[in-house]
């Protein structure tokens, strides 16, 4: 099994510290390591050829620098960002121009995860599934609360076990409902939340753009032609001509419900897209008022607040709740936790007025 590791996201809603150059996976959000090392290192026991990194050629050096001991040959750096299903549409062909018939996995680089031992074990599982049913493998994981950040995939029965890996049936897929929709969904039980760890084989993964996205498969096989002709200009065009949007909604709610099986994940996960969500799956590392401080603080009477600081430089707060406060060199962010999602629009604003701190 191939290990894709994805770090070619921008990490919009966590603004000022995730940039344009260094987005989120590049940031030490929950450690001294970056996600990026930290997603890295879950697969220290793989053999190194067989990891490999998805970016942007933009982001490519920033990868190098963080890792410079990496093999330069396995990162795969899209030729623009267009989002997943373009991206990971191309990572799929060039590795199949290698083997078209070895299983791969693709792995977010902006996740935490607990019971590594078991993670992995869903992996080496869903690889001999994949050889034995041709199926495409997803991961998902039991919610714990209603969320409009994230999909959710339905299961249906459980269809087998190996070695303690549960194995389920798909039964649909809906890409980030509306917050009543959740609530409905986590009532009902048989709905978890989308982890994003596709596993399947190259060509077959092709294929599935060919019968779903039929427009994005035929910019593929030009792609194809270009990377066989050394062509690097046509690469480019062809990939930037095809549409920005989510593998979510490309594939996997037009998909099949035979064509694919669903791990459901025994291990813990968080997905940490945006201040208010690292605070919540950062619990076990707050103060006795559920304070997340990084930096030197003096707080008081401050309760439920994430507050990211630098070094030498004091952050006070009195009387505040539910904050969040993250402080660059250049770029001071302040706003209710209850607004963190919305740290994104900043982000569109600035890009409109041609700001630098982006």
């Amino acid at each position: 099994m191939r290990i894709i590791i994805l770090a070619g996201g921008g990490g919009s809603r966590m603004w000022p510290m995730s940039r344009t150059g260094k987005p989120k996976q590049f940031c030490k959000l929950i450690s001294e390591k970056t996600m990026l090392e930290e997603t890295i290192d879950r697969f220290s026991s793989y053999p190194k050829e067989k990891i490999f990194i998805a970016t942007t050629k933009e982001l490519q050096e920033g990868v190098e620098e963080i890792l410079p001991n990496f093999p330069k040959e396995n990162i795969i750096a899209e030729p623009a960002r267009r989002d997943t299903a373009p991206a990971m549409a191309y990572t799929a062909l060039r590795l199949k121009l290698i083997d078209p018939d070895e299983p791969m996995a693709f792995i977010p680089s902006d996740h935490y995860i607990g019971r590594i031992d078991k993670f992995l074990n869903s992996i080496i599982e869903a690889e001999k599934v994949i050889k034995e049913t041709g199926k495409l493998l997803d991961i998902s994981v039991h919610p714990t609360m209603p969320t409009t950040t994230l999909g959710y995939t339905k299961v249906g029965e459980r269809l087998f076990e190996k070695n303690g890996v549960e194995f389920f049936e798909f039964k649909g897929h809906a890409e980030k409902p509306d917050y009543k929709t959740a609530q409905k969904y986590l009532e009902e039980g048989c709905y978890l939340w989308h982890a994003n760890y596709y596993m399947w084989t190259p060509k077959l993964f092709l294929e599935a753009y060919k019968k779903y996205a039929p427009e994005m498969y035929e910019k593929l096989q030009k792609i194809e032609q270009a990377i066989e002709n050394d062509d690097e200009i046509s690469v480019e065009e062809n990939y930037c001509a095809m549409e920005k949007i989510s593998i979510d909604y490309a594939i996997t709610e037009k998909m099949d419900a035979e064509e694919l099986v669903i791990i459901k994940g025994s291990f813990d996960w968080k997905d940490i897209g945006a201040w208010d969500t690292l605070h919540e799956n950062l619990m076990t590392k707050t103060d006795e008022k559920r304070n997340l401080v990084k930096g030197e603080r003096l707080n008081i009477d401050t309760s439920g607040s994430i507050i990211y600081g630098r070094e030498g430089k004091l952050i006070a707060t009195v009387g505040v709740d539910d904050l969040v406060i993250i402080d660059t060199e250049d770029s001071l962010l302040v706003c209710p936790k209850s607004r963190a999602q919305d740290v994104k629009k900043i982000v569109e604003e600035l890009k409109e007025r041609g700001e630098r701190y982006l």
